[in-house]
């Protein structure tokens, strides 16, 4: 299976249907959202096309696809209106052989990592800066922001399935990427 990884969308329109394109147009089979969907919190601009409550219906329109981590801009009032759980810090899957651990990043991190293996996958968002670095036998892999990214670098998203990593640009172009 294919996977959609997807962060930092913080009430952005286009931000949420970029997810919505990248999911089409990549075909995957789920979405995993880690986290900062609807609130663009108080140490980032407020997104050009902030509109949450679109934000909120097209989130929903896949509410059965989507497998998510909260972010640190996630509040509870946000779970009352989302069909999809978004309370946990975290969330841990199988991928073949490789276990993977989902986070936002504001409490497990690239410099905070959980107990894990010689080849287990760490996905967090919160810097909005894409990474796919390999750092002590352990797959440190960001999609960067949907919406509000970083240090120049383009809006982005992320496929993840057994053979690897891909972050993409919005428009579909490959960005950066790293083999299993």
């Amino acid at each position: 299976m294919k996977y959609l990884v997807i962060s930092d969308i913080h009430g952005s329109l286009s931000g949420a249907q970029c997810m919505i394109d990248a999911y089409d147009h990549q075909k995957c089979g789920q979405i995993l959202c880690l986290g900062d969907v609807l609130y663009h919190g108080p140490r980032n601009d407020l997104p050009e096309d902030y509109a949450p409550k679109k934000v909120i219906d097209i989130m929903n329109s896949k509410w059965h696809d989507i497998c998510a981590v909260r972010g640190n801009c996630d509040a509870e009032v946000d779970q009352m209106v989302l069909q999809f759980a978004l309370t946990a810090d975290y969330q841990v899957f199988q991928l073949g052989s490789r276990r993977v651990f989902m986070s936002h990043g504001h409490v497990y991190g690239p410099d905070h990592l959980p107990k894990m293996e010689e080849g287990d996958i760490f996905l967090s968002g919160h810097t909005h800066v894409p990474t796919v670095l390999h750092k002590d036998g352990i797959y440190l892999l960001n999609p960067g922001s949907s919406a509000l990214p970083k240090q120049d670098h383009p809006r982005s998203y992320a496929v993840l399935d057994e053979n690897g990593f891909t972050v993409y640009t919005a428009d579909h172009q490959e960005y950066m990427h790293v083999s299993f």
